[in-house]
């Protein structure tokens, strides 16, 4: 099967807020053939009412327990084979993280990794986090390869952000445990087609809402598409979309012949 797929990704950050803006004339414009959305920060019913004139998607979520946190949502034109939910292991899987839909060359999995806190309070449970949902991602491969998109919360190298001296083991997203994380995603054979497509491009996908970051340009790429090795040759092109406004982070693009 030879098929043109445009998949992206995007940290909404809240269904609800971003529906009010210029969401549906964004996605309207970029026309893709699934829509992963992270942060949905609502519960089932409400992120199916915030979506509902998109009615050229199927639309799957799964929403964290707790209200108004965390939560995801896959819209595809074509149906799903078959969505699961979350990772399967217990302690991570009340806060709507993982959404995995399955197509008939691949599975896609939408991904909204916990952030390691202000205060780095979180980043054991993030070392863990990642090591299963690694594991979790290889049991996946060996049965179809794997296309992982989502924000990731961490920036991978220096060129990843605008101030990596400062931020490095201070900050959540850029301490060595969350790198090491990343590392292992592609030492185990995920690829990171942004950069294996553009190696020292300098492009970002976050940016607070404080001290004009965006403005400055102050940022950081957290959000990835990490593919199985098999599938990089039939990457088309890879695309970030900072001029797309309405959330702290922007919309990422893969284009891919299956």
């Amino acid at each position: 099967m030879n098929e043109h797929m445009k998949i992206i990704s995007w940290n909404v950050n809240g269904i609800r807020a971003i529906v009010k803006k210029d969401f549906f004339d964004a996605i309207k414009k970029i026309d893709p053939d699934i829509l992963c959305l992270q942060e949905t920060k609502a519960q089932p019913d409400e992120v199916k009412e915030a979506l509902s004139p998109m009615e050229v998607y199927n639309i799957d979520y799964n929403s964290a327990d707790k209200k108004g946190y965390s939560g995801i949502a896959i819209l595809s034109k074509q149906k799903t084979i078959q969505l699961t939910m979350d990772m399967g292991v217990p302690e991570h899987d009340s806060e709507g993280r993982i959404l995995c839909a399955e197509f008939l060359d691949f599975y896609l999995v939408n991904v909204y990794v916990p952030n390691s806190g202000q205060q780095l309070e979180r980043l054991e449970y993030r070392k863990q986090w990642d090591a299963d949902f690694l594991r979790y991602l290889k049991d996946l491969e060996q049965k179809k390869p794997v296309i992982a998109c989502g924000d990731f919360n961490v920036a991978h190298r220096p060129i990843d952000l605008k101030n990596d001296k400062s931020n490095y083991n201070k900050t959540a997203g850029y301490t060595q445990i969350e790198i090491d994380g990343m590392d292992h995603f592609i030492d185990s054979g995920f690829v990171d087609t942004f950069r294996h497509l553009h190696p020292n491009e300098v492009a970002y996908t976050y940016w607070s809402y404080r001290f004009k970051a965006r403005e400055r340009n102050t940022g950081w790429r957290i959000d990835y598409f990490l593919i199985s090795r098999s599938l990089i040759d039939k990457v088309k092109s890879t695309t970030i979309f900072s001029e797309v406004l309405g959330s702290d982070h922007c919309p990422i693009g893969l284009e891919i012949d299956l």
